[in-house]
């Protein structure tokens, strides 16, 4: 099972907005690297009420943020323009370059820099790959795209093993 571990979340959550933050700047994380589609808001919808509010919670915790998504420029900024994060467009996720220029745009390690995505073969790899912490958020939202519902179903395999794992079987 080692093949799939690689894939394997830190963290599984339902949401974004689910997690502690407040608690994880206490034990010394910086950084928030976040996925876009799925993770904070439905495939292409720009950035809501909830995704506004909880960038500026993150400001005041003292968090620094990015946005690191594969998406082109003008999907990204549209967002970013109302949460006012930074941002890196086009990734390349899962490839670990894009993951140590957002660390390095944000002044922050590894060790102090959490990841949150709703994709195991991008986000939470990529992410993995570099050394950060990963939080899997489940999909806001059914409606993706084609490549993305077949990726989806790969995932579920891993998952399985993933909570047979944490369940000790």
């Amino acid at each position: 099972m080692a093949l799939l571990e690689r894939f394997y979340p830190d963290e599984y959550l339902d949401s974004a907005y689910a997690i502690d933050y407040e608690a994880l700047y206490e034990q010394g994380y910086r950084g928030v690297i976040f996925d876009i589609d799925n993770t904070l808001v439905p495939h292409g919808a720009p950035a809501d009420p909830r995704s506004i509010a909880l960038f500026a919670r993150l400001r005041r915790i003292g968090f620094q943020s990015l946005l690191l998504s594969n998406n082109k420029e003008p999907r990204v900024k549209m967002f970013n323009d109302e949460v006012g994060s930074r941002y890196i467009c086009k990734a390349g996720k899962p490839a670990v370059k894009n993951y140590v220029r957002a660390m390095e745009m944000m002044g922050t390690a590894a060790e102090t820099t959490m990841f949150v995505g709703d994709q195991l073969f991008t986000d939470v790899w990529g992410a993995k790959k570099a050394g950060i912490r990963t939080w899997l958020v489940k999909p806001i939202h059914p409606k993706e795209e084609i490549q993305i519902v077949l990726k989806r179903r790969l995932e579920r395999i891993v998952l399985f093993f993933y909570e047979r794992s944490k369940n000790g079987d």
